[in-house]
């Protein structure tokens, strides 16, 4: 079981699956290399797979994948991170899919997220958000049949979406 506290509401549900899991670290593999260590990107990121979180006065929450612009943040924390990330990403999974619309989002606006993420393992779709105005504006919605794409706030290098989608398999 997993749980976070959001707005003094405790929430509890099921670990994500090992599916869930796997794209989470061939995401972040994606990432890594152009976007945190420069490799045959610009580099500028710090990016973490479910890191420890707690800002605006908030108790920790833990998302799926998170990114801080090293030009706000210079050197990774001694402990939890207490910066609001610029970018969330959170794999939607049976046990956490109306958690992640329904409670998160409006939470990260509130705190002040820049750009959201939203991998949908089911409808296999990545869905692309930026705040403005204290909104959530969505940018685009991405499937199967988009093999290479260029998304905000990663826009500087191609994703291979399509590889993303075959570290789940064809199951639908």
């Amino acid at each position: 079981m997993v749980g976070e506290i959001i707005d003094g509401t405790l929430y509890v549900h099921a670990r994500p699956g090992d599916r869930h899991g796997y794209f989470r670290l061939r995401l972040f593999s994606e990432l890594d290399a152009p976007f945190q260590l420069g490799a045959n990107g610009p580099g500028g990121w710090w990016l973490m797979v479910e890191p420890g979180v707690q800002v605006a006065g908030s108790p920790e929450f833990v998302p799926d994948l998170a990114g801080w612009r090293r030009e706000r943040v210079s050197e990774l924390p001694e402990g939890r991170w207490t910066v609001c990330p610029d970018w969330l990403c959170e794999i939607l999974s049976p046990s956490t899919r109306g958690y992640d619309r329904r409670i998160k989002r409006p939470f990260y606006a509130r705190i002040g997220v820049q750009h959201l993420w939203f991998i949908d393992l089911e409808e296999r779709t990545l869905t692309v958000n930026r705040l403005v105005n204290g909104l959530w504006t969505e940018l685009g919605v991405y499937g199967e049949e988009d093999a290479l794409i260029r998304v905000a706030p990663f826009e500087d290098v191609e994703l291979r979406l399509g590889w993303l989608w075959q570290a789940v398999g064809n199951r639908r």
